[in-house]
């Protein structure tokens, strides 16, 4: 682990931690897919969906999409349907298995579009002004506000000019006259499903914890445009996911 990475997360220690959420989603990786689609009955489909449907077209022909906290790439579909021109899809995971998980589906068309990266996405080793888009599915509830304070600088760095990017997360819909049914269902129903289901497990019940802990997407909107990007902000099923969208400021002509 970098020393900039420890310093980010140095108060940020248990499940915030990058050691612990490599080794959360390394013991989920095999199930990931499934259980994910079957325990949001299908929105996670759905919003990442909608969550490319915020992304702009590409610069130009054959551009470079990043998908961040990649997983195992189930939002790659929609981004080479929506931008079939794309010549490269970067995604960086810092998940072991789930980068093995990802590896496995690079077959057909996909294997010569996307590279998978390993890596701790605070300190990956990508250059300045290398996409035009960035894309996250929900992997920014496993950071802190702290971290997403840096994860918002890197996109800033990575993205070229008028470049574009989207992001959307799991949310705790505050206000919402169903959300102690969405409580209930995230902290009590879902751990003791898992289980049951899952041989014991008790990972993907995380989820509760971490939305919770999340609330929404309003301080990745702040640290974005803290960054320099020009941001909105869009609440999905009232408000159980919230997605955050915009574009990097092209350089004015001299």
């Amino acid at each position: 682990m970098s020393e900039s990475r420890r310093e980010a997360g140095a108060a940020d220690r248990g499940i915030y931690d990058p050691v612990y959420v490599a080794n959360l989603f390394d013991r989920c990786s095999s199930n990931y897919r499934r259980w994910s689609a079957v325990s949001s009955f299908g929105f996670t489909f759905l919003w990442r969906r909608q969550c490319v449907a915020r992304l702009d077209s590409p610069a130009k022909q054959g551009g470079v999409a990043v998908d961040l906290m990649a997983g195992t790439g189930e939002v790659w579909p929609h981004l080479l349907r929506q931008f079939p021109n794309l010549s490269t899809i970067t995604a960086i995971d810092i998940s072991h298995r789930m980068h093995l998980e990802a590896v496995d589906r690079l077959h057909g068309r996909r294997a010569d579009q996307i590279t998978h990266i390993e890596a701790d996405v605070l300190v990956a080793d990508l250059p300045g002004d290398y996409a035009d888009l960035v894309v996250s599915t929900f992997g920014l509830k496993t950071f802190s506000e702290n971290q997403q304070t840096v994860l918002a600088q890197r996109i800033a760095k990575v993205l070229k000019p008028g470049g574009t990017f989207s992001l959307i997360e799991a949310s705790d819909p505050k206000g919402w006259m169903l959300r102690p049914v969405y409580r209930f269902y995230l902290d009590r129903a879902l751990p003791q499903i898992e289980r049951f289901f899952l041989k014991g497990a008790n990972d993907f019940s995380m989820i509760g914890t971490y939305t919770r802990n999340f609330g929404s997407c309003a301080h990745m909107v702040t640290a974005l445009r803290d960054a320099g990007l020009d941001v909105s902000e869009k609440r999905h099923f009232f408000g159980c996911a919230t997605s955050v969208a915009g574009s990097k400021p092209r350089v004015p002509d001299s």
